[in-house]
């Protein structure tokens, strides 16, 4: 693979050495449904057709607007960490998370050493 991180004005996405794809949002960014799709497409584009687990760093995001939380609902990893530590983080990964169709498993996780953990088991078939 050539390129293994994409930056942006928002965000950072990587492909780490341990085969996480790395999604990084920006402190205090308001993600729209725009920069939704810009970084699914810089995911997708960095997974070259392959399908990894994802982990998204949205520490101290400002807000996820409605038509960016419906972006997520593509598929585009194995399994979806979120990674936050704020209480503003947890409530917007509950509403991403609340969602009654999601298309692969995702958790909620205040560290990344245990978002990292989930990530790399090898049973997908654990529950979000």
């Amino acid at each position: 693979m050539e390129n293994t991180k994409v930056e942006c004005g928002k965000y950072t996405v990587m492909l780490r050495e341990d085969g996480i794809i790395n999604l990084v949002w920006n402190p205090h960014v308001r993600i729209e449904a725009a920069d939704a799709r810009a970084a699914l497409a810089a995911v997708l584009d960095l997974a070259a057709g392959d399908e990894y687990p994802l982990l998204v760093d949205m520490t101290l995001t400002a807000s996820l607007s409605r038509q960016a939380q419906a972006v997520f609902y593509t598929r585009c990893a194995s399994r979806i960490a979120l990674l936050g530590t704020s209480p503003v983080d947890r409530v917007l990964a509950n509403w991403v998370l609340s969602a009654q169709k999601q298309p692969c498993p995702k958790r909620f996780f205040n560290s990344a050493d245990e978002a990292t953990k989930w990530l790399l088991l090898a049973d997908t078939a654990v529950e979000s």
